[in-house]
């Protein structure tokens, strides 16, 4: 099993929203997810919007990303998403900046 942490930018003026909408996820994102090989997966956000995601899956994040593509739940939360990330229409899944381990304790 391989560990992941990525970042991304959530709107500032956006932030209660996000929260919210994530103490509500579809639970047909949730089933897509663990059928994708997405475990352990948190999401932690900082009041200025910077977002950490955490998870675990037998690839790498890109062969994540692209096992979610295949999922027309995830096409739907994406676009849902979009407004919460700013910028161009880039699906938040595909704007995720790997972050690379420099420690880990067992």
């Amino acid at each position: 099993m391989n560990r992941v942490a990525f970042s991304l930018q959530v709107r500032p003026d956006r932030l209660d929203d996000y929260r919210r909408h994530h103490a509500e996820v579809w639970p047909e994102m949730l089933d897509a997810l663990r059928q994708c090989g997405w475990t352990n997966y948190s999401l932690f956000l900082r009041d200025d919007g910077l977002l950490f995601g955490f998870f675990e899956t037998p690839g790498t994040l890109d062969t994540a990303v692209a096992a979610m593509a295949d999922e027309e739940v995830n096409t739907r939360w994406q676009e849902f998403m979009a407004p919460y990330f700013g910028g161009d229409d880039t699906p938040a899944d595909q704007r995720m900046v790997q972050l690379a381990e420099v420690f880990h304790l067992d």
